[in-house]
């Protein structure tokens, strides 16, 4: 059996499996189209995560890795992935297509999150999903560092390669995390001035107390 990641299972990998293949998918695009509130976020502040969505352009490709289970391993791998993956997504079937020309396309299980499953989040503007994503966090982690985490290892396994959709998301993420720093520096340093200036008031023109 072979399992397909396409997100937090290119670099949270915890199932075993005795081997692994940089490749792609065919047809499909990856969307930041999924709620998370069982790992990036949680109920009253969703987090966003990628599914794959169907492609009208077949040649269309998402890369990730490959791993294949060992057979004993089998059972306890998927009933982990399923609870893993119990936020919406389901298992399908689709050709792998692996990096290396020398390997054949084979057959590969994903997990995919429909458009009709309950944590569809849906299409949405790039700068409206970044800032649900700053300000989300989950059991798992800010959801910040899930897409600087895939972003990071998209470039590391396949460089060649351009997610417009990934990397255009990951950009705007950061300069709202830039713009809220600032202004955290910037209401820092006001709080600060108010404080002196109260404290001026308690002195008169001599130093003495009021």
């Amino acid at each position: 059996m072979w399992i397909f990641g396409y997100g937090s299972l290119i670099w949270k990998v915890d199932f075993p499996y005795e081997e692994k293949l940089v490749g792609c998918v065919k047809g499909f695009s990856r969307r930041f189209y999924q709620h998370s509130t069982d790992h990036r976020g949680v109920p009253e502040k969703p987090g966003r995560v990628v599914t794959l969505i169907k492609s009208d352009n077949e040649q269309d490709e998402v890369w990730g890795i490959a791993y294949r289970i060992a057979e004993d391993d089998i059972p306890h791998v998927v009933n982990h992935l399923d609870y893993r993956e119990k936020g919406g997504y389901q298992r399908f079937n689709v050709f792998f297509h692996p990096q290396n020309n020398h390997v054949s396309p084979f057959d590969i299980t994903i997990y995919l999150a429909t458009t009709d499953n309950f944590q569809y989040a849906g299409e949405a503007s790039l700068d409206a999903i970044a800032a649900q994503i700053v300000d989300a966090v989950g059991p798992s982690g800010t959801n910040v560092e899930y897409v600087c985490n895939l972003a990071d290892a998209m470039r590391q396994i396949a460089p060649e390669v351009y997610d417009e959709h990934l990397f255009t998301l990951e950009s705007k993420v950061l300069e709202l995390i830039e713009i809220k720093e600032r202004e955290k520096i910037t209401k820092q340093i006001k709080q600060n001035l108010n404080e002196e200036e109260l404290d001026g008031d308690l002195f008169d023109e001599d130093g003495a107390d009021r």
